[in-house]
């Protein structure tokens, strides 16, 4: 599969925890459930022009939901947390507050 950076990072993740993470230096990000490591830190550096030292993905599992009689569960995500190496930033998030 010949993935984009654009299709890599699907949205940034702005939480009150991703917010304190960015005091150093560690930015949250939705990521595709293929990418792997050394593609999300391609397209973090092609898409904002910074240098990336280290990602760190997680999945996260979907959750049994309840609509009324209906069973169903929310859907299974991958997150990814990328470091900056010192003295980088993503100005997209300096306007982000919570």
């Amino acid at each position: 599969m010949n993935l984009t950076p654009y299709d890599i990072i699907i949205r940034p993740i702005i939480t009150e925890k991703s917010s304190r993470q960015m005091e150093n230096n560690k930015y949250t990000f939705e990521v595709h459930k293929d990418a792997n490591k050394i593609q999300i830190k391609q397209a973090i550096s092609e898409i904002f022009k910074v240098k990336v030292d280290s990602v760190h993905t997680i999945k996260v599992r979907s959750k049994p939901k309840r609509l009324g009689v209906h069973l169903g569960r929310s859907r299974s995500w991958k997150k990814a947390i990328v470091t900056l190496k010192p003295g980088e930033r993503i100005e997209f998030f300096e306007g982000a507050n919570i």
